[in-house]
């Protein structure tokens, strides 16, 4: 087995980036999810109810942040724009974050329609991943609740192959994808290698209404989660894909070996 992609997302719920390597840190993806945007309440904000949010490409690079907007309105931040101490929130957890300006808060308010403002999570904050899945301390970003998401290539060719329109990869915003096993075959592992680098298949992913956003309509729809509903449902909630957690650092490349060396 092999590995095909490697994806980071820089903001939560913004664009995503395809790389051919990187480097794996603490938090996972280095870089990945590392900002989000919230709300005046300091509340997560997504894609879910702001599907706009999937049209804004972000790049990083030497501590900059590059956002382009569909319409092509270009944001530079700088890292030290973040200098606000902000009680932020995703999902149950409260953040200690950083906050930006009010000219960068604005930039992305005049897109989504509604005042929200651009926060990162600095190293000192330690948000620790799931603990009713993985109980030790193992810290992630501003991620749902793992710092992985793996899909395997044939997975997603078993769905398409049940639905009228197929669906791309970017619906379900893997960071992982592997191919060279059986359709669903990742749901059988707990733990593998790709590289040097081991990772635990902690939980199954449960999909949200994001995977029924039309990347270009922004619309949303029943598919793919009506089909998956009919055979991909179990205790968890309708899954496609695997949560992992890493358990060392280091470089993992697109076209690295994919080991399994414990299945359930």
């Amino acid at each position: 087995m092999k590995l095909t992609a490697i994806n980071k997302y820089p903001v939560k719920s913004l664009k995503g980036l395809s790389l051919d390597s990187s480097l794996i840190d603490e938090f996972g993806i280095e870089n990945d999810r590392r900002w989000m945007l919230v709300d005046s309440d300091g509340r997560f904000v997504t894609q879910r109810k702001h599907p706009i949010m999937g049209t804004i490409a972000v790049e990083d690079r030497d501590g900059l942040l590059r956002f382009t907007s569909a319409e092509g309105s270009v944001l530079d931040v700088q890292a030290g724009d973040f200098v606000n101490s902000i009680d932020a929130q995703v999902w149950s957890d409260n953040i200690v974050a950083l906050g930006a300006g009010d000219a960068i808060s604005g930039w992305f308010s005049e897109l989504l329609g509604t005042p929200v403002n651009l926060v990162y999570m600095p190293d000192s904050t330690f948000r620790q991943v799931d603990r009713n899945y993985a109980d030790y301390k193992q810290r992630v970003g501003f991620a749902d609740g793992f710092p992985f998401l793996l899909i395997s290539e044939a997975s997603l060719e078993d769905l398409n192959s049940r639905l009228d329109s197929p669906v791309a990869m970017s619906r379900f915003r893997p960071n992982l994808v592997v191919t060279g096993c059986d359709a669903f075959e990742e749901d059988s592992w707990q733990l593998i290698r790709i590289g040097d680098i081991e990772f635990e298949l902690v939980k199954p992913c449960s999909r949200c209404i994001m995977t029924t956003i039309d990347e270009v309509s922004l619309n949303y729809g029943k598919e793919p989660l009506k089909t998956l509903a009919t055979y991909r449902r179990n205790d968890y909630g309708v899954c496609f894909g695997q949560n992992l957690v890493h358990q060392n650092q280091g470089v993992l490349s697109v076209g690295a070996n994919v080991e399994v060396l414990k299945r359930l």
